[in-house]
């Protein structure tokens, strides 16, 4: 007997990846969808793009007014009722910060493209109180992904 029930579709997602610079360590489009998705609470329209050290500088400094690269940067443009962002990764920042913390590239990727996502989705850091909601959602994406945490 065949059921009635139809499964639920995902949400659409509409994914561009951008690869600005060239490296062994930078993740497949099929990983980062798998990221962005498994960040994407609904429908979502998203650009990532990988850069290099310079590209991440200028942008930090035109939008965040801080001159030097940083490792993720988030821009959102809507939430409803499709969530609608690009997503920066800085190359050289991401590899040095996986060094440093003992992480594989692939799993500081897949942290900083979540942390990214929930930008998007208005999540914040600013202060201890907000940090621990964002940093224990962080924590839930990844471990369905199946990241340790990155804490």
């Amino acid at each position: 007997m065949k059921s009635t029930k139809k499964s639920a579709k995902p949400a659409a997602l509409s994914l561009s990846v951008q690869y600005a610079v060239e490296h062994d360590a930078l993740p497949t489009r099929s990983a980062v969808r798998r990221w962005v998705r498994a960040a994407a609470p609904g429908a979502a329209e998203i650009t990532v793009r990988f850069v290099g050290a310079a590209e991440g500088r200028a942008l930090n400094a035109q939008y965040r007014g801080k001159d030097y690269a940083t490792n993720v940067l988030s821009f959102p443009y809507a939430r409803e009722p499709v969530l609608c962002g690009d997503l920066v990764l800085c190359l050289p920042v991401v590899l040095q910060e996986a060094a440093s913390q003992g992480k594989t590239a692939a799993a500081h990727f897949a942290h900083l493209a979540v942390h990214g996502m929930l930008h998007l989705q208005g999540y914040d850091h600013g202060n201890g109180a907000d940090a621990r909601i964002m940093e224990d959602r962080e924590r839930e994406i990844l471990a369905r992904l199946g990241y340790s945490d990155p804490y």
